[in-house]
């Protein structure tokens, strides 16, 4: 039997007496299992090994994933299989994996750095707050009483619930890969709740004065840049040495300028300020595309650029090649991995504290709001999937709720 396997299918299932397969459509070689008795129903996938020989593994159990989940982990397999890997030969390695970290290093960090592109921040995160359970067993039952004394601890420290939360989650997401594996039952830390929070709370963005010493900063670092670079081939000139390209004759000494300033007018993501090729950049139509396999969410979204950042994007093309990723690092020439050393100086310079760089990304948004920006088009901008993230912002807009209720003195006049 074929059909596509969805959570409407599962719900109209019955049995039959005998039990019997059902293939996906959509993905050739994904399967369920229903038992003569209907129950239990379970997910399973169908691939050739390297030599050519069928085979067939179990994902799991109907009532622990939905068929989405299901369909994921059955993609994951078929391209294993791709890269010239047994699944059934992977199984037998995972069932000599005992300990959290264990499992962890040696099939959630591969399994992570291949799937996400936040891979690497996700396994800092387990290392950096969840060492003290490295050998705990991976089935061990206390392990939620233990995640919720460890949380306990944490507010005592007074970190925010948002923090305690994210690092929770990322726990849940090891133990869930571990049910989809067969090698837990259930997931430990599914019946822990997270701590409420008040995202509005969260939303940092620039002041006035702020923002004014933010490129006054700016504009003095390039200053200081330029006269040491003049200063340098002064030198180099005396001594002999090969004249360094001068810094007189451009519009920026170096990434970080440009990078603010549009960071500043697009809100774009620092992964995706880092990600952007001049391929992506129209200045003809002003217009930015940020990639899906540059987004957070996977999915391609278009950025019109206003005047100030078309004059950057000019002026910056000018002085580069033009050609590959927009922002290149210096000393390597590809694609940019942090830029934390210079934003560190530059806030310091500008007497600006506790400011990310993804707070950015807030006081465009911010911006955008209090001049009376709907909201939809903010998570447009945004490139939100769910209208939900975008009204954290809502607060911003107090003039726009005054004009909503002075509707009905109109009215009552």
């Amino acid at each position: 039997m074929k059909a596509q396997i969805t959570n409407r299918l599962l719900k109209g299932l019955k049995p039959t007496g005998k039990g019997y397969d059902i293939n996906d459509t959509e993905l050739p070689g994904f399967g369920l299992r229903i038992s003569a008795e209907g129950e239990p129903i379970s997910y399973s996938v169908r691939y050739r090994t390297p030599n050519g020989r069928r085979q067939r593994i179990k994902i799991g159990s109907a009532r622990v994933l939905t068929p989405m989940q299901a369909r994921d982990e059955a993609k994951m397999t078929l391209a294993d299989v791709v890269r010239g890997k047994d699944p059934q030969e992977i199984k037998k390695r995972l069932r000599g994996i005992q300990t959290l970290g264990k499992f962890i290093d040696e099939e959630y960090a591969t399994h992570e750095l291949t799937h996400r592109k936040s891979g690497v921040a996700t396994l800092n995160r387990l290392k950096a707050c969840f060492r003290e359970f490295w050998n705990r067993p991976l089935s061990d039952r206390n392990m939620n009483a233990a995640i919720l004394s460890w949380r306990a601890r944490r507010i005592k420290q007074e970190l925010s619930h948002g923090t305690i939360n994210r690092d929770i989650a990322s726990l849940r997401s090891v133990f869930s890969h571990a049910v989809r594996l067969g090698l837990v039952s259930e997931n430990p830390l599914k019946g822990i709740r997270q701590l409420r929070t008040d995202p509005s709370s969260n939303i940092r963005y620039l002041k006035e004065n702020e923002e004014k010493r933010l490129f006054a900063a700016l504009d003095k670092r390039e200053e200081w840049m330029r006269r040491k670079r003049e200063s340098a081939n002064a030198w180099r000139e005396k001594v002999g040495y090969e004249i360094l390209p001068d810094y007189n004759s451009v519009s920026f000494v170096d990434h970080l300028k440009p990078m603010v300033i549009l960071s500043l007018n697009t809100g774009m993501r620092r992964g995706e300020i880092f990600g952007i090729e001049w391929r992506d950049v129209d200045l003809k139509q002003a217009n930015l595309t940020i990639r899906g396999e540059i987004t957070k969410n996977g999915k391609t979204r278009h950025v019109p650029l206003n005047e100030t950042a078309q004059a950057v994007l000019r002026k910056w093309k000018f002085q580069t090649s033009g050609e590959g990723h927009v922002f290149k690092s210096p000393r390597s020439g590809s694609r940019f991995s942090n830029v934390d050393a210079a934003w560190r100086n530059l806030l310091e310079a500008a007497k600006i504290s506790d400011f990310r760089w993804h707070d950015i990304r807030h006081h465009f948004t911010s911006k955008l709001v209090m001049q009376g920006v709907d909201l939809n088009t903010v998570r447009e901008l945004l490139g939100h999937g769910d209208i939900k993230m975008t009204l954290r912002y809502a607060h911003l807009a107090p003039k726009v709720k005054a004009d909503a209720v002075a509707r009905l003195d109109k009215a009552h006049a």
